[in-house]
């Protein structure tokens, strides 16, 4: 609709934007991490571990001033923020002097020899890992959700499927080993990300420390210790050097974790999505869950749908942070500030509503072992062809001309199916062959399922006993949170 057509300003709710993945999708957690009111907190944490530091280090700052800073932290008044940064055109100013309203003795002190990235970058990356420690514990539910579900169904056989064909059998809980196999190749790589990055630390302007250097008379060795100093009082080393702004590659790195953690859950989906279609496993549909407005009978699996809409979103962030990386100039330009903040967080709310959904998915799962049984046996026959010659071979039958045999009657079974609509009547055509020298009901005892699954229970059994064990180890499980929508 034209704007010209909407009245001005009569409605308030027609001049607010809500985004979905924070209204509709992510958790309330994440989005209390990514709010504007817990940066401006951490902010305001990163500020004070600075003045304290300096203080300690002997610059002229009184603990009356420390304390002020202290007892104002938590009064964040987000419309006092908005008012300044209308006038001033620049939202660490106008946080600077919102809080120096609030504290007016320490007002003179705040923000001593920082630049704004002390706080952008600073607060950007404390967030960061938050964010990520509590993806983390969404993906170690996961997990175990799958873990159990694997150890479950770890001897239920059931068809393999290569290129989408038929293929050799396998088992319900090995094929969930290989979903569980991608997330702890994620887990390691998120551990990896959170146990080495760093925050910028303290660095002024364009990352030389020129004006801490001048606040301590040119003494760097007092530099370096307010360094160190404001790193304990945050829990973080810092990256040894930066320009203005610490690298941007800091960002690909957490995008990097994203997407792969996107693109195992899509593959998770999408192979759920298959099954689902085929009848053997089932996403969890509620009591009054609708899936189609039109057809009443369908049991669309549209929280794995979900999960492949939202990862492809994912997917397609982490191009454009490299893009943001590989065009900064020199110390540092401004060009990387807007899409920062798009990227970074949409990024972080679609993962946790990713994770969110994943857990709910895996730790209700639905499966039919008479559809799985059903269409294993309707394949079974053809894979049987190695041990049924071996067989006829032992009572005296020559092996090639049974393959040969074989092989014909394969392709007539294989027509009917096709052409006629038959169910596979392929042991009917070789009892008949006196060459085989066995009734149908003696090919039938041949083929038992588990005979044709390999090793598949005791690969479930020893991964879920090593690798999954070590991965769960002190982990314990939190309520779930709730699906938005």
């Amino acid at each position: 609709m034209d704007a010209a057509f909407l009245p001005p300003s009569q409605d308030p709710e027609l001049e607010r934007f809500e985004h979905p993945l924070a209204q509709r999708y992510a958790s309330k957690a994440m989005v209390r991490l990514l709010s504007p009111l817990y940066r401006q907190r951490v902010w305001r944490r990163l500020w004070i571990a600075l003045a304290e530091s300096e203080m300690e280090l002997g610059l002229p700052i009184s603990v009356e001033q420390i304390e002020e800073l202290r007892a104002t932290r938590d009064q964040v008044d987000l419309e006092a923020i908005a008012i300044h940064e209308a006038a001033l055109r620049h939202d660490v100013m106008a946080a600077i002097h919102a809080w120096g309203d609030q504290a007016p003795k320490a007002r003179p002190i705040l923000h001593l020899g920082a630049t704004s990235c002390f706080v952008t970058d600073n607060g950007d990356l404390l967030i960061g890992h938050e964010a990520l420690a509590l993806l983390r514990r969404r993906l170690l539910e996961v997990i175990a959700a799958l873990a159990a579900f694997a150890d479950t169904w770890k001897d239920q056989a059931t068809l393999g499927f290569t290129h989408f064909q038929p293929a050799q059998p396998t088992t319900v809980g090995k094929r969930a080993t290989l979903w569980i196999q991608d997330l702890l190749l994620d887990l390691e790589d998120l551990d990896h990300l959170i146990a080495t990055t760093p925050v910028r630390g303290v660095k002024g302007t364009t990352g030389t420390q020129a004006s801490f250097l001048e606040l301590f008379n040119g003494r760097g060795e007092l530099v370096d210790a307010l360094e160190k100093s404001f790193c304990e009082k945050v829990g973080f080393p810092a990256i040894p050097v930066s320009g203005q702004t610490a690298t941007r590659k800091l960002e690909d790195r957490i995008g990097q974790v994203l997407c792969g953690l996107a693109a195992s859950a899509s593959k998770f989906a999408c192979d759920l999505r298959l099954l689902q279609h085929l009848k053997e496993v089932e996403e969890p549909f509620e009591t009054q869950q609708i899936g189609s407005s039109a057809m009443p009978y369908k049991r669309n699996p549209m929280r794995s749908e979900r999960i492949n809409s939202l990862a492809r979103f994912v997917l397609g962030l982490m191009p454009s942070t490299y893009q943001t990386s590989a065009s900064q100039w020199m110390e540092r330009t401004l060009d990387d500030s807007a899409h920062r903040r798009l990227t970074i967080s949409q990024g972080l709310l679609a993962v946790d509503a990713i994770l969110v959904l994943y857990r709910n998915v895996a730790s209700g799962l639905v499966v039919y072992p008479k559809m799985i049984e059903a269409r294993l046996n309707q394949e079974l026959p053809f894979m049987a062809a190695e041990v049924l010659l071996m067989e006829a071979v032992k009572r005296g039958g020559d092996r090639q001309d049974l393959h040969e045999r074989f092989r014909v009657a394969a392709l007539e079974a294989g027509r009917r199916i096709k052409q006629e609509g038959r169910g596979n009547d392929l042991l009917s055509l070789l009892a008949a062959d006196p060459a085989w020298g066995m009734a149908e009901p003696e090919l039938e005892s041949l083929l038992n399922p588990q005979r044709f699954t390999g090793r598949a229970r005791d690969q479930v059994r020893a991964f879920l006993d090593k690798e999954v064990m070590a991965a769960l180890q002190n982990h314990e499980s939190t309520e779930a949170a709730e699906i938005r929508v």
